[in-house]
């Protein structure tokens, strides 16, 4: 990318976590550069940067000083494509900064520039065999994932969403009126995708579907809820579950309850405090899992098996879990109020991104 495009991503060392998520999701590059005053780079802030931040309670007035890398791999402005190239893959680094002698940064390289588009080896699984009966009479005669937004089924705005990231290998778990899905959808061909059925003769849950998977995927694979409406990256949430070498990962959202009451604490008979109002923050599951292949061998045959137990079972077994901060737009259309919601917000939703 040439420099007029990359002024758009930089901050001082004083902006603020909220003024570097506004930069990264108005680039699209999911990174800011932070600069010294005098145009020296200062260090990079990344979009698993933020997450991680947020996973340690920084709220969104924090500095980017706080919480960027200060020594980020760069190159020079003279150095050949070949070797950028070459030194992205072997670091597998998405940006590099170039500098020039007096270590400012002249213009900033990204993976995709260098290569194009990449086309994703893994498979997404989407669970789309539910029954949505919270959604009835609009359920009965057409499955959940099949409710239109936007004009489409929901399904077909997740499966779109994918495609444009890259993803073209999909398994669809189906059940419920599963004959409607699989005549719309077909084989994918013509949304640009290879989509194959997993055939749920009975409910198995979120992960039992997994067990019939015809053979283990050779890549960390995607399972999504085929009922929601989202503009997470998912290539990022596949790289912060390398970097942090997960055998599974859980998208969550921050959840905030308020107690309407003041909570007396208190010693025995003794009143130590009173929170007026107090407000609790919780982190939910979305509904959005990465999974290395080796998870598979931790989910029974013809069972119903859930998520949430998978974790459980990996986290008993010492295997390493994280979760994944998804702050981006995300929407469980459950209800028919938020169906509606979903469709006055998904379109404009997506001129923002």
């Amino acid at each position: 990318m040439r420099l007029k495009n990359f002024r758009s991503v930089i901050v001082g060392q004083q902006a603020t976590l909220r003024d570097a998520i506004t930069r990264i999701d108005s680039s699209g590059l999911q990174l800011a550069v932070v600069l010294h005053e005098d145009g020296r780079l200062a260090g990079l802030i990344s979009d698993g940067d933020i997450r991680r931040a947020i996973l340690r309670s920084c709220d969104m007035t924090t500095p980017v000083a706080e919480v960027m890398n200060r020594n980020p791999i760069t190159a020079h402005a003279s150095t050949a494509p070949n070797e950028l190239l070459m030194l992205m893959r072997r670091k597998v680094l998405h940006h590099i900064p170039l500098l020039d002698d007096s270590q400012c940064v002249v213009d900033l390289v990204t993976l995709d520039a260098l290569t194009g588009m990449i086309e994703r080896p893994n498979w997404v699984v989407l669970m789309a065999g539910g029954l949505g009966t919270r959604l009835l009479p609009l359920t009965e005669n057409c499955p959940k994932p099949m409710l239109r937004v936007g004009g489409k089924p929901i399904l077909e705005n997740i499966l779109e969403s994918f495609v444009e990231q890259g993803f073209h290998q999909f398994y669809l778990s189906v059940n419920y009126l599963a004959e409607s899905i699989q005549e719309y959808f077909g084989d994918g061909h013509r949304h640009g995708a290879n989509i194959r059925y997993l055939h749920e003769n009975k409910r198995l849950g979120t992960a039992g579907a997994l067990s019939l998977l015809p053979e283990r995927p050779e890549y960390p694979l995607i399972v999504m809820n085929g009922d929601l409406l989202t503009r997470l990256r998912f290539d990022q949430m596949l790289k912060f579950h390398e970097e942090h070498s997960a055998m599974a990962t859980m998208a969550v959202r921050e959840y905030d309850f308020q107690v309407p009451y003041g909570v007396v604490n208190i010693d025995g008979t003794s009143i130590t405090s009173i929170d007026e109002k107090p407000v609790h923050r919780f982190f939910v599951n979305a509904g959005i899992y990465t999974l290395a292949p080796e998870t598979l061998n931790h989910i029974p045959d013809d069972t119903f098996f859930d998520m949430p137990t998978l974790f459980e079972r990996l986290r008993a077994d010492n295997q390493a879990t994280s979760a994944y901060p998804l702050r981006e737009y995300w929407l469980d259309v459950g209800r028919r109020e938020e169906l509606e919601r979903a469709q006055s917000e998904w379109e404009q939703q997506g001129r923002r991104q």
